[in-house]
């Protein structure tokens, strides 16, 4: 029980059935998870030699009955604060700034922007960023950039929730040559068990925010098991949308949720106007504004199918291929706002 549930303090009697106190504390002192838990010895035997035998097996103070139980709770007391006074400050654990993107469906761009974030957000830093593709059987980050291990975010979710720590997400990231580590999934779904997906998920950001400074999920649609947990995690969501009426329907009731959901009161949310493909027939940003309730649009991003063909031929993101491009310095602005944001 000891073991499974570590204590702040152990009291144990010398009179128990099977082990007496003496060989239960000798046992317990050979863990070494348990090795300085302080132990109290409560017994009636009050002999010299008994003392001395509790002492010797590894007791830290040895009280005899009977007792006033304010003795017993000043002998507790001071047990607990000479254990605490000798264990080192903790040092504090690094949690990450976490940035997720998500749209009201799937298609309105969140890979292409998660990506392209990530690699605008890490030259502007100069630090560790870590973009995750949180998207299990939807995966298109290594076919685009020209990866051929897919399996990072896979070979997590087949562990346990507790199983997934910061040391075994490392192992699983995948270097790049424009700074960003990444996870990736693969785009196979018929081995994804979604029974256990949102605790799995909620478990391997915890671990990757304790890896860097800054990262980002491409969540992709709020249609993920577990998408408030995960939305819990994040200080910052950017809702990505289209200027088609039908979507910003949709993204309002999405954007709606998500000031309510995981403590929503404390999150910031920018809204992305994402133009993906070129048309004259769409609506103007003030007319998305005011369909979202006058929400004000923190960035618009411009079509670029060109540069969208080369990222499968150069296996960069696109602000890597041409970074004076308007596509290129609108992501650039919104590294940089977000980075106020952070501050």
């Amino acid at each position: 029980m000891a073991r499974a549930e570590p204590p702040d303090l152990i009291i144990l009697d010398v009179m128990m059935p099977d082990m007496d106190g003496y060989q239960v504390t000798a046992e317990l002192r050979k863990d070494p998870q348990l090795a300085d838990t302080p132990i109290l010895m409560f017994t009636a035997k009050s002999q010299v030699d008994d003392k001395v035998a509790g002492y010797d097996a590894g007791v830290d103070d040895y009280l005899t009955k009977p007792v006033h139980p304010a003795e017993l709770i000043a002998h507790l007391k001071a047990l607990l604060s000479r254990t605490r006074a000798r264990q080192p400050a903790k040092t504090p654990t690094r949690v990450a700034y976490t940035v997720g993107v998500v749209g009201c469906k799937g298609g309105l761009g969140s890979s292409t922007l998660s990506i392209n974030l990530a690699s605008s957000f890490a030259q502007l830093t100069k630090t560790d960023v870590i973009a995750i593709e949180l998207k299990p059987g939807q995966g298109t980050w290594a076919s685009e950039l020209g990866f051929t291990s897919t399996d990072g975010l896979n070979n997590l979710l087949k562990l346990k929730p507790n199983e997934i720590t910061p040391v075994i997400v490392e192992k699983q990231l995948t270097a790049t040559a424009f700074g960003v580590r990444l996870l990736l999934t693969t785009n196979l779904s018929l081995e994804t068990d979604y029974a256990t997906l949102g605790e799995k998920l909620h478990s391997i950001i915890q671990a990757a925010a304790q890896l860097s400074t800054f990262v980002i999920l491409d969540i992709g649609s709020p249609f993920i098991p577990g998408f408030d947990k995960i939305c819990s995690l994040c200080k910052n969501i950017l809702v990505i949308t289209e200027p088609q009426h039908s979507t910003i329907k949709r993204t309002r009731i999405l954007y709606d949720e998500l000031r309510n959901v995981g403590a929503g009161m404390g999150r910031i949310i920018n809204l992305i106007l994402y133009n993906r493909i070129r048309s004259e027939v769409q609506l103007t940003s003030t007319q998305v504004s005011e369909m979202l309730g006058g929400t004000p649009i923190t960035m618009m991003i411009p079509p670029a199918p060109e540069l969208a063909y080369q990222v499968s031929q150069m296996n960069l993101p696109l602000i890597n291929i041409q970074s004076d491009s308007l596509v290129a310095q609108q992501i650039s602005q919104l590294a940089r706002i977000i980075q106020t944001q952070i501050a």
